[in-house]
């Protein structure tokens, strides 16, 4: 187990850095720029890469353009990874369109989304931290399995017609008002929209393969619209405005559950979750310890609770860990401390 600062950068994104929670905990300020290696404007990068190299990595290097790299000369290059650096466009790809497979270019200087129109056979595809506006000329790739567009300054889902097989989308930390156009993606398993100004839960039911759905960091103020989401088993709703636990009665499988910093005022409507092994409640209005027993003991898998910042934390005091562990014998973890068995 981990502890609850850490437990956000673990949810709030994907195995590729939890970008969508570090840029809602952060505010959005010019990175202090770290000392890099200088590279002359003739020298070349790539010299020692053998012609039939699979992988290219150029990370943090100042790169302005990738036409200067002469990526020509590679022919079986099926990933390419220029995160950190200060490219503006998208240009010099179409050499590599037979193979290339994973194209990252997290953290670059891009304002708009070309050059992709030959990568018909991109799987994963990166363009986070960015300075992107629109979601354009990107339909066409029909196999894209993930698609990253975290801390850009998107205000519309739109764009994505035919990837009929993306699993993961995350679009975490951009100025996003509404779900929508995204009805088509029933392959999706993964979806991440935390940091945006989201009202409305809405416009999910065709998404039946859904895993994980986060949605911190909006401005909701109800859970709904999850009926037909039954295959998902994380869902993180935490620092929104939500009053009360509701519309979770379809999600027999949800294993995590994350609604702290919320206004919510009584535990309820958790009984029939029988797999759910945490349920993070820190920083809501929480008072009851007999609401805690009733909805939770009997969750045979619950090993994991956050209550801390509620009032029954704040005024049981010393108390109020014994009172959780009598209330549930079974939790491994309460709050960021392990129980003593």
């Amino acid at each position: 187990m981990v502890e609850e600062d850490d437990k956000k950068l673990v949810n709030g994104g994907s195995s590729r850095g939890n970008r969508a929670v570090i840029a809602s905990e952060a505010e959005e300020t010019e990175e202090e720029e770290l000392p890099v290696e200088v590279i002359d404007d003739d020298e070349d990068l790539l010299d020692d890469y053998p012609p039939d190299v699979d992988e290219i990595e150029l990370v943090h290097l100042r790169i302005s353009t990738i036409a200067a790299l002469k990526l020509e000369r590679f022919k079986q290059v099926q990933k390419l990874c220029l995160r950190q650096n200060h490219i503006l466009d998208i240009e010099a790809l179409e050499t590599l369109a037979a193979t290339l497979i994973d194209l990252d270019l997290y953290d670059n200087k891009i304002g708009h989304i070309h050059g992709l129109e030959e990568l018909m056979n991109l799987e994963n595809l990166d363009l986070s931290f960015n300075k992107i506006k629109h979601i354009k000329r990107i339909n066409h790739l029909v196999g894209l399995k993930n698609l990253y567009f975290v801390q850009n300054r998107i205000t519309r889902i739109e764009g994505l017609e035919g990837m009929t097989v993306l699993k993961n989308l995350e679009l975490g930390a951009n100025r996003i008002r509404e779900i929508e156009n995204i009805d088509h993606l029933t392959a999706l398993e993964e979806l991440w929209l935390g940091k945006n100004k989201i009202t409305e839960l809405k416009n999910l039911s065709t998404l039946t393969k859904l895993r994980i759905l986060s949605i911190q960091s909006n401005r909701l103020t109800k859970i709904e619209g999850l009926d037909n989401l039954s295959s998902l088993e994380e869902f993180y709703i935490s620092h929104n405005a939500i009053t009360e636990i509701s519309g979770l009665e379809h999600l027999k499988n949800l294993r995590v559950l994350d609604v702290s910093n919320n206004q919510i005022t009584k535990l309820e409507n958790l009984k029939h979750l029988t797999h759910l092994e945490e349920l993070w409640a820190s920083n809501n209005k929480l008072s009851s310890f007999e609401e805690v027993e009733k909805e939770l003991s009997g969750s045979e898998e619950l090993v994991t609770v956050y209550f801390e910042g509620n009032p029954l934390q704040r005024e049981a005091v010393a108390t109020y860990r014994n009172k959780i562990k009598l209330a549930l014998p079974r939790v491994k973890q309460i709050d960021a401390t392990f129980v003593r068995m």
